[in-house]
């Protein structure tokens, strides 16, 4: 079994998602021996963001079409999208930045979601092709969002890997969330604890399925 283990926050050491993404990974890794795990920090591995020359990948690639720069950045995004495919398990460290994910990680979500790679176009719509796998979203937020109507209207963070994910055939995405961190000592230390809780279920819960889908 592969692992993919992603952080995107820029904090380094003083960050909660990179904590809690450890703590989910050293749970899956503490139950599953055999579990090979790779790491991708995308504070300080970042793909860059899309342009002419990183749209290679949606094109011929052939020498003759493609730039210079066009095969440079198409290397990259086969590589990200293999290693991505390659997963079983998916632990993402995504911390809320205005209100949305990292650009970072938005970053690497582009090189990823490729047309007839991971998702794809029938008469009927789109279909995701990278179903099978489980995600695990490590959610952190320095205020409160999801105890309210309107906290849960201004956040694209949660809602929208729980999309992107969905639109590329991932239907096991789940998150370990600790929000409040910028409250006060009280509310933070609730909130980890309420992390761990969070963490012994969804590891529990995305390895009886995983367990689950080898047997089948």
């Amino acid at each position: 079994m592969k692992l993919l283990h992603i952080d995107s926050s820029i904090l380094g050491s003083n960050s909660v998602s990179r904590q809690l993404t450890r703590n989910i990974v050293d749970q899956w890794t503490a139950t599953h021996d055999a579990t090979v795990v790779d790491y991708l920090d995308l504070a300080t591995d970042t793909p860059s963001h899309l342009s002419a020359e990183s749209l290679g990948f949606r094109m011929p690639a052939t020498t003759e079409t493609l730039t210079e720069g066009q095969r440079r950045e198409n290397a990259i995004s086969e590589a990200l999208v293999s290693q991505f495919l390659a997963a079983d398990v998916i632990v993402v460290g995504a911390p809320l930045y205005n209100f949305s994910i990292p650009s970072q990680l938005k970053s690497w979500i582009d090189r990823v979601a490729q047309a007839g790679r991971t998702f794809t176009y029938t008469a009927t719509g789109p279909k995701g092709l990278a179903g099978g796998k489980t995600v695990i979203v490590a959610s952190t937020r320095g205020g409160m969002y999801s105890t309210s109507e309107g906290g849960r209207a201004m956040e694209h963070q949660e809602s929208y890997l729980q999309t992107v994910f969905g639109f590329l055939g991932i239907t096991d995405v789940r998150f370990v969330r600790a929000e409040g961190l910028a409250m006060g000592d009280a509310p933070k230390a609730s909130a980890l604890a309420g992390a761990a809780e969070a963490t012994l279920a969804a590891t529990q819960v995305a390895a009886n399925q995983a367990q689950a889908a080898v047997a089948a």
